[in-house]
């Protein structure tokens, strides 16, 4: 989940050595290996696109925001010393989110997996800065089913206490990655509003890693707020191939519709690299291809893309997001909620 804004000259780990403390990797550089995107205005449009982000708190859900290896096949081994670098100059190219010119960062886990049975581990997860966790990644753990799962258990009697212990302490809860049953399940046991952060319509693109309608409707009856997801060959649609900014703002404009303005947001949940490499690297941690498996018959038939155009790094969707709502003549107001205020209106409930 981050906040974006105006870079202060930092950099991660500049207080260590290379190659005493860490390995150095060549890493991309600017937005990444792809060409940027970003959509045509007029320039009465790019105006009033200039005078919302200066005026608008813009928050994406869910974001990897990191610099990968130019060399995708690297990625495990620069995963594996705990020495990602975070984008700090891409992201300040951002739109400001604030006079201050800050970016908020904040910790967020997409699974609770690391709990295991012990709800203390929720505590220890909050007193080192978490805000917000997953109840399951796509696979089943002790809380629940994951997505990936070909049938469906939902919440278990452990997850609705690890539930209410989040409740408790004041962590944001996030089904995106749960199974059907288990988030329809964990809304109903959570007394605060709980996110899909990173997700989109499964009536849209019928895959098992976007949510069915029963689900959209009883997150936002609660108060939730649903993040629009757009990794790659997530957010794709039946009218028009490949997966680009059009596809990913069809899922949200039918959201919108099926459950209302004040509860969609997005969570583009997107990286500083070859995304589509980096799944081919960990397609099987990742769960890719089962998660990416038809709901009740085969997968959808598609031609693999080589990035998504306008979304494919942080720095590039927060700006075609505004510009694609500017485009299509929101109005202020709902600009403002679905880029921030409603994000902010659950967090506001949920954190103590």
């Amino acid at each position: 989940m981050g906040v974006h804004g105006k870079h202060e000259d930092y950099g991660s780990y500049r207080y260590l050595k290379t190659p005493r403390d860490f390995r150095e990797f060549d890493l991309v550089e600017g937005e990444g290996p792809f060409p940027s995107y970003l959509l045509p205005l007029s320039s009465e449009k790019e105006k009033r696109v200039q005078d919302l982000a200066e005026r608008t708190i813009i928050i994406s859900l869910h974001e990897h925001p990191h610099l990968f290896p130019k060399d995708i096949r690297e990625c495990k081994a620069y995963d594996a010393q705990g020495r990602t670098v975070t984008a700090y100059r891409a992201l300040a190219d951002s739109y400001r989110a604030h006079e201050t010119g800050k970016i908020a960062m904040i910790a967020a886990q997409e699974g609770a997996a690391m709990i295991e049975n012990e709800l203390e581990r929720i505590e220890i997860l909050y007193g080192i800065g978490v805000r917000e966790m997953g109840i399951t990644y796509s696979e089943s753990n002790s809380l629940g089913t994951g997505l990936k799962e070909s049938k469906d258990g939902g919440l278990t009697s452990f997850g609705r206490r690890a539930v209410q212990r989040m409740n408790e302490v004041g962590m944001a809860i996030d089904c995106a990655h749960s199974s059907p049953q288990t988030t329809l399940d964990t809304i109903e046991a959570s007394g605060k509003p709980i996110f899909l952060t990173h997700t989109g319509a499964r009536s849209v693109w019928n895959i098992k890693r976007l949510a069915p309608d029963e689900v959209l409707r009883a997150c936002a009856g609660k108060g939730g707020v649903i993040g629009i997801e757009a990794a790659p060959h997530t957010t794709m649609s039946t009218k028009r191939p490949g997966h680009d900014l059009e596809t990913y703002m069809e899922h949200f404009e039918y959201i919108r519709d099926l459950v209302g303005i004040d509860h969609v947001a997005f969570g583009p949940d997107t990286l500083y690299g070859d995304h589509v490499g980096l799944h081919h690297v960990y397609s099987d941690a990742l769960s890719i291809d089962a998660s990416h498996e038809g709901h009740e018959g085969g997968s959808p038939a598609y031609e693999e893309v080589e990035y998504v155009k306008g979304l494919e790094n942080p720095t590039e969707a927060s700006k075609n997001i505004l510009r694609w709502l500017v485009e299509h003549d929101y109005a202020e107001r709902d600009i403002k909620k679905v880029l921030g205020e409603n994000v902010l209106r659950v967090l506001k409930e949920v954190w103590r």
